[in-house]
């Protein structure tokens, strides 16, 4: 027998001592017996002269606190009366709760021979209670039924993770050992945030977002990425319960998990991944925008998105937040081209009463309120030199100042900016800071685009017609000529002139179906700029030489020789019924 018993009471430590002394005396090899108090109170001596009576001595080491106590794995926690069990917590190993009702001290006599009597008739309950638990057969019971549980929760393939409502992880089996890189004594009794960074979910703690109330689900799947102890990138599927006491109570939170990681590569091996954080997309370089995203989600250093007008940049910047450690704290975004220098400073800073005309009160600022959180700084390059220095002040230090105020406040923000202009050119002309630069561009990520990624637009244009379908009646396509229309227009205006295009053909449209006559009239005239017009060939119309090329460079996958030419797959299939010449040279590869 190998068993780990922990004695726990409300106040004081007599109970908890006076068993402890009786488990001791019977010595029994393979039995450890510690005890711990919720609340601490300072030990009665009676106890102790009732104990030497029959000769035993209860232990004299320090009583644990409950904090102390939840740091160690029992197996077995007798809890000594009903305050004990009512405020008793998850503890490591999930042990297995005994309960006994013992009466307080506390409320014994105050004359000295009936406190005594009163004592030696505890002494005997527990004296019997403790025979009762060695030699009726209990222990063995009770071992036996342990050492099963823990071969079942060792002997599935899912990792299991248990956590208290302070996050102190209590159960983890072999495979979230497998599965995370992490040793059970490491993590067991330890903050699941600082084991795992940004918490086992993801930065969406579910306990930090309810605050203390009732959960607001009782079963959710969560996707989670991880590091293991080397550093390895892992990709989970989670799934979360809430974890009830016998009253009904959310005392901690189950998670089962399984490592897809190597799902996840094959399905962007094989091009079929098409969306990562609400952001769509398949193109090579979108995929390795959304491996970049989760790159830099944990961490902490400031990133500069760039990209034309209408690529997605606040979603980028939205993606990162929302994935990291800080998704359960503000995300606050500002436009620093669309205010001029003196809303600006405000818009950012705040101010106090009186620093200008028409400041009546003080008012925070948009570091102050994104504290804990992050803070994205879209048409960074518009700013002001005055506004630089205030900037690169913040991302030096850490504090900041209101307008018209000289006290200093700290901030802890992440910072994500953004901006369409080349900065470097910005920093030769002497509009731009080198040291600004430098202190927001730690992780440059560049948004293709969507000229250079044409690809990707049946899926946002699938994407686009969900949402704005929602208020319509039936569902809408797009006839494949209105597509060829769409994959043959330069889109300067990105993302963004996609969304307007589709709303004014869903205007303009009265039936299921969207025809090129449906489209803006802008598509007849297929603006083309100049990264536009060094991809003419690619939009060029289709010929027989060009397709069989496309195929010859792709080894015969029709879908990779599509990106290559740039158009859809139904448009690349319909010129292939056309000419069926083609079917047959080169075979085409499964």
């Amino acid at each position: 027998m190998n068993l780990r018993l922990l004695f726990l009471g409300f106040r004081g430590s007599c109970r908890c001592r006076m068993a402890g002394a009786f488990v001791q005396g019977r010595e029994v090899s393979g039995v450890s017996v510690s005890f711990a108090t919720i609340a601490p109170e300072a030990a009665d001596s009676l106890a102790d002269e009732v104990m030497a009576e029959i000769g035993l001595q209860p232990r004299t080491e320090l009583c644990l606190s409950l904090a102390e106590a939840a740091k160690n794995e029992y197996d077995i926690v007798i809890v000594v009366c009903p305050q004990a069990a009512e405020q008793l917590p998850l503890l490591p190993g999930r042990p297995t709760v005994v309960r006994w009702t013992l009466p307080d001290p506390a409320g014994f006599s105050s004359d000295p021979e009936a406190r005594r009597a009163e004592f030696r008739r505890l002494r005997d309950t527990i004296g019997r209670l403790v025979a009762d638990l060695f030699e009726q057969g209990y222990l063995d019971a009770i071992a036996a039924t342990r050492a099963s549980s823990a071969m079942i929760a060792d002997s599935i393939s899912d990792g299991l993770l248990v956590h208290d409502m302070q996050r102190r992880i209590v159960v983890f089996n072999r495979a979230a050992e497998e599965i995370t890189g992490r040793c059970r004594q490491d993590v067991i009794g330890r903050d699941c945030h600082a084991i795992f960074g940004c918490g086992f979910c993801g930065g969406k703690c579910v306990l930090e977002r309810a605050r203390g109330g009732a959960p607001d689900f009782t079963e959710k799947q969560e996707r989670i990425e991880l590091a293991t102890r080397d550093g390895e990138r892992r990709t989970l599927d989670a799934r979360l319960w809430p974890l009830r006491d016998n009253e009904g109570r959310w005392v901690g939170l189950i998670s089962v998990f399984h490592d897809i990681t190597r799902e996840c590569s094959l399905v962007r091996r094989v091009g079929e991944l098409q969306s990562f954080a609400g952001i769509v997309g398949r193109d090579a370089r979108m995929l390795e925008v959304f491996d970049l995203i989760r790159d830099v989600a944990d961490s902490t250093v400031p990133i500069l998105i760039r990209g034309e007008s209408g690529t997605g940049k606040e979603l980028v910047a939205a993606a990162i937040h929302h994935e990291g450690p800080r998704a359960s704290k503000p995300f606050i975004a500002v436009n620093c081209g669309a205010l001029p220098e003196g809303l600006l400073e405000s818009e950012i800073f705040g101010h106090v009463r009186g620093s200008f005309t028409g400041a009546i009160r003080d008012k925070k600022g948009r570091f102050e309120l994104s504290d804990g959180g992050t803070i994205f700084l879209d048409e960074i390059g518009d700013i002001t030199p005055a506004m630089q220095v205030r900037l690169l002040r913040v991302l030096q230090e850490g504090v900041m100042q209101r307008v018209g105020s000289e006290t200093s406040i700290r901030v802890n923000v992440r910072v994500i900016s953004a901006t369409h202009r080349d900065l470097q050119k910005e920093i030769a002309a002497g509009r731009f800071r080198e040291d600004l630069y430098y202190r927001l561009n730690v992780v440059p990520i560049w948004i293709p685009p969507l000229r250079e990624r044409l690809a990707d637009i049946p899926l946002l244009v699938n994407h686009l017609l969900a949402q704005f379908c929602d208020t319509k009646t039936g569902a809408v396509r797009v006839s494949p000529e209105a597509m060829d229309a769409l994959l043959n227009y330069a889109w300067p205006g990105n993302v963004r002139e996609l969304q307007n295009w589709l709303q004014y053909a869903l205007v303009k449209c009265h039936g299921d179906e969207i025809r090129p006559e449906h489209l803006p009239p802008a598509r007849q005239t297929a603006p083309q700029t100049a990264s536009a017009a060094g991809r003419a060939d690619a939009r060029a119309p289709l010929s027989i030489e060009r397709v069989r090329d496309a195929l010859t460079r792709a080894q015969g996958n029709r879908r990779d020789a599509a990106r290559i030419l740039g158009v859809a797959r139904a448009t690349l299939y319909r010129f292939f019924d056309a000419h069926p010449e083609l079917m047959h040279k080169p075979a085409e590869k499964a």
